[in-house]
């Protein structure tokens, strides 16, 4: 296991098409207010609707198995999580955070997450950068010699994406002015060995 490299983008790697295809299904939908597990009103406040198409799943497994290849995370996973579907509008954000959860899932989840965790996350941006300001996703990175901050506005043309192990500290932050549409997915596998 390998953790040199934080994230893998993938610049415009899904066609546009894709892109409107996933916002027209989230449109159909009613979308509700974001919350967090702990129920911290104040970490995160967005609009949020569940997309559950196996298109989606597998669209993306190969951005995410190349992600896991190359960048040597070789993270052992074989469950994706319903796809969420997220708008950020003017003054809205998601504090810092990780996707990763303090256990694995109970027996309440069901067979297919039962005893896992989640291993690899995925961002997707589906809004064009014109369309909005701020609502920057950032990664926090620390080693012994150094901690940073890093902006990950390769990710900001629509169709582009980032894979990253879900136990990377990340945020959103406060969007000023227009929307910011985004697709995220969980993929899941039994803890590490």
């Amino acid at each position: 296991m390998n953790f040199n490299n934080q994230y893998c983008v993938f610049k415009k790697g899904l066609p546009i098409e894709f892109c409107n295809k996933i916002i027209s299904l989230a449109n159909s939908q009613n979308k509700n207010k974001a919350s967090v597990s702990n129920k911290d009103s104040t970490k995160r406040i967005s609009n949020i609707t569940w997309l559950d198409k196996s298109w989606i799943n597998e669209t993306l497994k190969p951005y995410i198995d190349k992600a896991n290849q190359d960048c040597g995370w070789n993270l052992q996973w074989d469950y994706t999580e319903k796809a969420q579907f997220t708008e950020y509008k003017k003054g809205q954000y998601y504090k810092w955070h990780i996707d990763q959860l303090d256990k694995p899932y109970g027996e309440r989840f069901g067979k297919d997450w039962q005893g896992k965790v989640r291993k690899l996350s995925v961002t997707v941006s589906l809004s064009d950068p014109e369309d909005y300001e701020g609502g920057r996703l950032e990664f926090y990175t620390s080693t012994p010699y150094e901690q940073k901050v890093i902006s990950c506005d390769q990710i900001l043309d629509k169709g582009s994406l980032v894979v990253f192990p879900s136990f990377i500290w990340h945020q959103v932050t406060p969007i000023t002015k227009g929307t910011r549409k985004s697709l995220v997915l969980w993929n899941l596998g039994y803890p590490y060995k």
